[in-house]
């Protein structure tokens, strides 16, 4: 049951970065040579290298969660290994988030002149969504080596 569980694990890790890294490859691509407006070329195009430099942290998350969830295949789930992972991937999230903070500045302009006051929050939505996954992350990192510091104290005691 254990193994089916992590194989479809794996199945949507694919699937999350398969839409991404088309966006990257073709929508983000288009945008950044044929903006909606050339007025508005000075807003979008940090905007756009912001995303473009998010997703290389994104996949590099997706990465280790796939190496996390090879560790639970291998009956490794709490160890060193699970614990180097579920803080990478807190790391990248962190990342996510301050690249995203680092351009709301630009989408704050673009929605000033565009009259669009709920890019600003769409906008913040990665930021929120990222901060999640980083605290998340946080949380299982501590309980995980909080488990095997338990275990490494039993293993001595036994």
């Amino acid at each position: 049951m254990k193994r089916y569980s992590t194989t479809f694990l794996k199945i949507a890790v694919t699937l999350i970065g398969m839409p991404v890294l088309a966006l990257c490859i073709f929508g983000l691509t288009w945008l950044f040579n044929n903006p909606a407006n050339p007025n508005y070329a000075r807003m979008l195009y940090p905007i756009v290298i912001g995303m473009y430099a998010s997703a290389i942290p994104f996949f590099i998350a997706l990465y280790q969660a796939t190496r996390l969830l090879s560790y639970i295949d291998k009956n490794k789930a709490f160890s060193e290994l699970s614990v180097k992972a579920l803080k990478n991937i807190k790391q990248c999230a962190m990342t996510i988030s301050a690249v995203y903070v680092a351009i709301m500045p630009f989408v704050y302009l673009l929605a000033e002149k565009d009259d669009a006051p709920g890019l600003i929050i769409i906008g913040m939505v990665p930021v929120f969504a990222s901060i999640v996954i980083a605290v998340f992350a946080a949380v299982l990192q501590r309980l995980l080596q909080d488990a095997i510091d338990i275990k490494s104290e039993n293993d001595l005691t036994v």
